[in-house]
């Protein structure tokens, strides 16, 4: 067990989350009479390097070779997206001259508004069937991993980046170094890498346990990925902090021998905030799941006493976020008659672990519950919107994460 990025041996647990199944193995009905795998949900952290990370216990062919999830159907993503685009293509002046590469590309939600600007575009994206709906919006996809060895092969055929992009990857490839080491094989000399990943800071400080999952290998603070980039020859000259995933950071990588870009004031900021913060102190992170503990009881105390009231709980949404906590928390079908999720890939199957049923969000009219519990609490402003109707009958909004509440 030795970190994935220094090599150190790892000793300290930084969370444990019990077993579960993959976040995003969703069953189907014939799969009820079946066995499920569960796998430890055990998190470390490195007392060398400071990365937060889960052991390989699942390899990522067998998560990621087909995908449940599709970026495009949460439109608050999709306007965040289309913002990025049209700040990247002023800030760098990106045009038809340049290439844009995207790494975990998945339906090509955001290559998509790139393409609409008559800017030339490749996804990456390993799960063949979210690569072919990519490809039948006319966005060119690659359906492979991306590594070390997938880049030397783009660099060969002329495919290298002038501006490459990964929102929400870093976190979801079990071999760091290698996925570090292509992106500096597979950018030009002057060009800018974008990554957004969630912000560790945001996970600790907001009880965002539920965004630990299997297909999540690492947990960023800024001053580990600083280290990690330095590491690969890559200089991280600007950080932005966003609020999507509850909490996300978007750092902004070059080449080290590239001066066209100067260091901003933001990246020198948050490292001090993080110093300060004691993001280089083991015993820091240990005290974190005793937090967690508090907040499982927390949660369970409010459902029950829910209940015992006679109230029915429907939920919205089959997130991997949320699959994590009803399971950690061993909420199942007495609590949660179903839930409703818009991707129509995931309707008519089961959460794992917990076998609740997922249906098409045009049963809540019908069932009329009590609360709607929203998983996705990430984008709760967009549920709500979509779902006010539940208040014409009583109908209350709640989350659990990152602190129990009633809307």
């Amino acid at each position: 067990m030795k970190c994935r990025f220094c090599e150190v041996p790892l000793k300290y647990i930084f969370l444990l989350l019990g077993s579960s199944p993959l976040a995003n193995s969703y069953l189907k009905k014939e799969d009820l009479q079946k066995p499920e795998i569960y796998y430890p949900l055990e998190v470390y952290v490195c007392d060398n390097c400071f990365l937060v990370q889960l052991l390989e216990y699942e390899s990522r062919e067998n998560i990621f070779t087909e995908y449940a999830y599709f970026s495009s159907y949460s439109d608050s993503w999709l306007k965040h997206c289309s913002e990025y685009v049209e700040k990247m293509i002023k800030r760098f002046r990106l045009d038809q001259s340049s290439f844009v590469v995207e790494i975990a590309s998945n339906d090509g939600y955001l290559l998509q508004y790139f393409k609409n600007n008559n800017i030339p575009v490749l996804g990456i994206e390993p799960a063949s069937n979210v690569a072919k709906v990519a490809r039948n919006k006319g966005i060119p996809t690659e359906d492979i991993f991306f590594g070390e060895n997938a880049a030397i092969e783009l660099k060969s055929k002329g495919k290298t980046a002038d501006f490459l992009v990964g929102n929400n990857v870093l976190a979801h490839t079990p071999n760091l170094n290698d996925f570090v080491r292509g992106l500096k094989i597979l950018l030009k000399p002057n060009g800018i890498i974008t990554i957004e990943f969630p912000h560790l800071q945001k996970l600790i400080d907001e009880n965002q346990f539920d965004t630990i999952y299997h297909e999540h290998f690492s947990y960023f603070s800024f001053i580990t990925v600083q280290k990690v980039f330095t590491a690969h020859g890559l200089t991280i000259f600007d950080v932005e902090e966003l609020p999507t995933h509850g909490g996300s950071l978007r750092i902004y990588a070059k080449h080290e021998n590239n001066n066209e870009q100067n260091i901003s004031k933001a990246v020198n900021e948050l490292k001090e905030r993080e110093l300060n913060m004691n993001f280089t102190n083991v015993e820091f992170y240990l005290s974190y799941a005793e937090k967690v503990k508090f907040h499982k009881r927390k949660i369970l105390k409010f459902l029950i006493d829910i209940i015992d009231a006679g109230k029915k709980i429907v939920a919205y949404g089959a997130p991997a976020k949320g699959n994590t906590l009803l399971n950690y928390c061993g909420i199942r079908t007495d609590f949660i008659q179903y839930t409703v999720d818009k991707n129509p890939y995931k309707q008519g199957n089961f959460l794992p672990g917990t076998r609740i049923p997922i249906n098409s969000p045009d049963k809540i009219k019908e069932s009329k519950p009590d609360y709607l519990l929203i998983l996705p609490w990430n984008i709760k402003e967009e549920i709500i919107k979509q779902n006010d109707f539940i208040r014409e009958w009583g109908g209350k909004f709640i989350i659990l994460i990152p602190d129990v509440a009633i809307l």
